[in-house]
């Protein structure tokens, strides 16, 4: 991957890592526009709307009204430092965010989950239980021959994943690539983007998302040479279901790609299983592998960091002095609902979507400026993006390169990591 560097003048630069989707695409030109930024060169939709969101610098409050950052601070500590249980939540940070959160969170004795672990879960579940065969965005860019989507609506969740991984004409292993096969497991699934010369055929399976782990759990079958009865299989022709065994056992190198959000249905974590156990069959006589999509609001990032430092992948509680991990009773979410806690610690510093639940539960919220609240918290500490009004560095959804993030404007925002760790210090 190549390394930023300015360029034409300090506030322009080159090959810029993106923080603001999962697959952090690290080829951007964002340049001067005004008082703030513009992407300048390889931007999509969401890299766009967030490195071109005006700079807002709004001052720290207490209960609404505007404050030092000191006060906000010392008022947080105080909070923290008489609270039961806190819950440290939302975690929309990078690596760096992660760690002082982490940090704040044992020192305060709380419970640390982040705000989208329901969907981590369905894969985390099937990592700890069974294991998977997972490949990188590099290799599956560079090697697969055979593309799988199974239920997920790649355009809008990587706006950009079909022109960097699936649609690239230049291979690291040959002057002339073969030509792909794109075949689209669900329903109403956008194939738009699935075109260019890199590309032969693009097959389209439309069948219910939670039909996906039936289908493949009847190829497991079928490869194993049993019985699987009916015309129909998971809502699709038996042929359509024999000719994708047929197609995936055939490729040299074949991908399935998912995302765990759209498996939002009871026992979701099995659909994620049956695909696994489906590639783990395949790697017997071939060679295939699964790539989990996702990763919004630095997810992996957080996942990651918990586990280097706790053992654990969020969902722990530092309340008894150590960390104690449990997916049920550190569901952040379900603790929230039920005021098992009595303080809410909100962290969202990429994007003024990930808001705090609507609780009347005692919230600091550390966040974006522009983030949509629908209470006045407690204390609210506007707070810098890592890659734009900082540096940092975040994980990419495949959870195997971390890549640095720039400052790219002058701003009086702090970064989230001074501020938790001045909280820190005051508890």
């Amino acid at each position: 991957m190549n390394s930023e560097k300015p360029r034409n003048g300090a506030n322009h630069y080159e090959n810029v890592a993106c923080p603001f989707c999962g697959i952090a695409c690290d080829d951007l030109d964002i340049g001067p526009s005004g008082n703030g930024l513009k992407v300048l060169k390889n931007g999509c939709a969401k890299s766009v709307a967030g490195f071109e969101r005006p700079l807002i610098e709004r001052s720290p409050q207490i209960d609404g009204k505007d404050c030092s950052l000191e006060a906000a601070v010392a008022e947080a500590a105080k909070l923290i430092r008489g609270s039961r249980l806190p819950i440290f939540s939302g975690l929309g940070t990078d690596v760096q965010g992660t760690r002082a959160i982490l940090a704040l969170a044992e020192s305060g004795g709380g419970v640390i989950d982040h705000a989208l672990s329901d969907a981590a879960y369905r894969n985390i579940r099937v990592l700890q239980s069974s294991g998977w065969l997972n490949t990188s965005l590099t290799e599956a860019r560079n090697r697969a021959d055979l593309f799988v989507i199974a239920g997920a609506d790649v355009p809008s969740l990587h706006p950009r994943f079909f022109e960097r991984i699936v649609c690239n004409e230049e291979s690291m292993f040959s002057d002339t690539p073969p030509k792909r096969t794109v075949i689209f497991l669900g329903e109403s699934l956008d194939t738009s983007a699935a075109t260019g010369s890199r590309i032969g055929e693009v097959i389209t399976l439309p069948c219910k998302i939670d039909r996906i782990g039936e289908i493949l759990d009847a190829m497991r079958a079928l490869a194993k040479g049993a019985t699987v009865s009916g015309d129909t299989i998971g809502g699709l022709p038996r042929a359509a279901v024999e000719d994708l065994l047929a197609r995936c056992k055939s490729s040299t190198y074949g991908v399935m790609a998912w995302d765990p959000n759209k498996f939002d249905f009871p026992a979701g974590d099995l659909t994620v299983q049956a695909i696994c156990e489906f590639i783990k069959d395949l790697n017997l006589t071939s060679r295939f592998a699964g790539l989990s999509l996702g990763g919004a609001e630095g997810i992996p990032s957080a996942t990651s960091v918990c586990a280097w430092q706790s053992g654990y992948p969020l969902r722990v509680s530092f309340a008894s002095g150590k960390p104690e991990f449990d997916t049920e009773r550190y569901n952040a979410k379900r603790m929230i609902e039920n005021k098992e806690g009595d303080l809410l610690v909100w962290l969202a510093s990429f994007g003024d979507d990930l808001s705090p639940p609507d609780t009347d539960l005692a919230t600091i919220v550390l966040g974006v400026p522009g983030l949509k609240l629908a209470r006045t918290p407690k204390v609210f500490i506007p707070v810098g993006t890592p890659g734009v009004d900082h540096h940092g560095s975040v994980i990419r959804v495949d959870n195997v390169v971390s890549l640095p993030l720039k400052k790219l404007r002058q701003s009086k925002l702090p970064a989230a990591t001074d501020v938790l760790a001045s909280i820190e210090a005051a508890l």
